[in-house]
């Protein structure tokens, strides 16, 4: 039986990680067809695509515009909308972004709190969905401590236990210094997927490219 533990370095406004992460499922479940016997365990690390960015959230169309100008902006929004539409991703720009230090908060907070169900993810990636689906195709407002309680909550969290942690800055220092070690391993981008802690991968790549990844872990074991 093939046991595969892979490390996900990601940030919750980084679109290529949500495609990512639908892309890895594919995989899994293509894989498993295939070894049914197989087993897999995600974990998610954080990353600050904009460190900076401001902890009330600012127009997100806008800021793209200013970072990209209004014809790339265009390009990229285009260019989204049809990859996630391969992958079942109903991408919107909407709604406003900003600072990810309280969603990552959030995700280690699931880590802690980690049970497998049967039959399905476990808790720190239903909490990663939630809130990927909430920022890019509900055109929720990241920093907003309502919307981050909510999608919690919806992958399993207890509300009262949210609430609590983020009016408070518990995890924070973990969150840094898990960023600051994902960027002396040299990682500059995300998504970054590190399988059994030897082979690591960048990018939102096909579902093959992971498939043969696994193929390719099991024969070096």
């Amino acid at each position: 039986m093939s046991k595969f533990t892979i490390e996900i370095v990601s940030d919750t406004v980084c679109p290529w990680c949500y495609v990512g992460h639908k892309k890895l499922q594919k995989a899994i479940t293509a894989y498993k067809a295939q070894s049914p016997d197989a087993t897999f365990s995600i974990s998610w690390k954080p990353y600050y695509l904009n460190p900076a960015a401001p902890k009330t959230g600012i127009d997100k169309i806008e800021f793209y515009k200013s970072k990209f100008g209004d014809d790339r902006a265009a390009m990229i929004f285009a260019r989204l909308a049809a990859v996630g539409k391969d992958v079942g991703i109903d991408f919107k720009f909407g709604g406003k972004t900003g600072n990810t230090r309280d969603s990552h908060r959030l995700i280690h907070l699931a880590g802690q709190e980690e049970e497998e169900e049967e039959g399905g993810e476990v808790l720190q990636t239903r909490v990663v969905e939630e809130l990927f689906k909430s920022y890019f195709e509900n055109e929720e407002d990241i920093t907003d401590h309502g919307v981050l309680t909510a999608a919690a909550v919806k992958a399993g969290l207890g509300e009262e236990k949210v609430r609590g942690w983020l009016e408070s800055d518990l995890g924070g220092e973990v969150v840094d210094r898990e960023v600051g070690k994902a960027q002396m391993m040299g990682i500059r981008g995300v998504p970054n997927f590190t399988i059994n802690g030897k082979f690591q991968m960048g990018g939102a790549q096909d579902h093959v490219e992971f498939v043969r990844a696994f193929e390719q872990v099991v024969e070096k074991a």
